[in-house]
């Protein structure tokens, strides 16, 4: 039983299979999904997608490459649908990403801290996307008080003592395909660290593909491989790992079933 704590199966690249991906998905013992919304388009075909399956959840946020296009109509909408969408588990996903600079730091910033105020408000976890922007993460979730509502930092790419902080401020840390990269030390090393009751797993699909597909499109039936080597790094049954990070997953997000 397995929970893929962030997906993007509404994207293009599964515009030809979807179905087929997402029964692969449960071939392979994937038991919950959290697929992300992080633009109009996209919490649109999302919430979509919670309502064509019942294993699968929504966070819905906006994106910080995207950052520039929010308006003050929709964070209404996002409060609203947040609000009425009983599938809605989170806020996110949220943040900053300064490579790609897409939309300007200040911009960046203030879309951030806002959805925060949101999260706080609705009493949602938040999904955090943290590109090259540590310390700015850092600062704004303490200034804006996120460990009222904690929740994920998403394919976490930080060191361990960044991770040792985000845990102190009710964060989980979530780890993708990087963690079984040859050559990806970091990961490995925050895997090891982090407690079993603060660690999640994802896909980011089709992002971010885990060895032995890593170069083709990633799936949510491949988080297992994350799951795997996570369990052999913390010298601990698969079925251990996988049943931990299910059940952390569905208490943050409060799913009952």
């Amino acid at each position: 039983m397995l929970f893929d704590t962030h997906a993007h199966l509404n994207d293009e690249k599964f515009s030809e299979d979807r179905e087929a991906t997402i029964a692969r998905a449960r071939e392979n013992g994937i038991s919950y999904i959290c697929n992300i919304g992080y633009n109009r388009e996209t919490i649109e075909t999302s919430l979509e997608l919670t309502r064509t399956y019942d294993f699968i959840y929504t966070a819905i946020g906006w994106h910080p490459q995207d950052a520039k296009t929010l308006t003050d109509e929709d964070l209404v909408w996002i409060e609203k649908l947040a609000s009425e969408e009983d599938k809605v588990v989170a806020i996110g996903e949220i943040g900053l990403d300064y490579y790609w600079d897409t939309s300007p730091k200040d911009v960046q910033q203030d879309v951030f801290r806002k959805q925060i105020r949101l999260a706080r408000k609705l009493k949602l976890p938040i999904i955090i996307h943290d590109r090259d922007a540590h310390q700015d993460i850092l600062d704004i979730l303490r200034e804006e008080k996120a460990e009222e509502v904690g929740g994920i930092m998403h394919c976490f790419s930080g060191s361990p003592e960044m991770a040792r902080q985000c845990i102190d401020m009710n964060f989980h840390i979530s780890l993708g395909g990087p963690v079984t990269f040859k050559n990806a030390k970091k990961p490995k090393e925050v895997a090891e660290i982090v407690p079993l009751e603060r660690l999640l797993i994802e896909t980011d699909c089709p992002y971010l593909t885990p060895e032995p597909y890593r170069g083709k499109r990633n799936e949510s039936a491949y988080v297992r491989y994350v799951a795997e080597k996570i369990a052999e790094l913390k010298n601990i049954s698969f079925e251990q790992l996988a049943q931990i990070t299910t059940a952390n997953a569905k208490k943050l997000f409060h799913i009952k079933e």
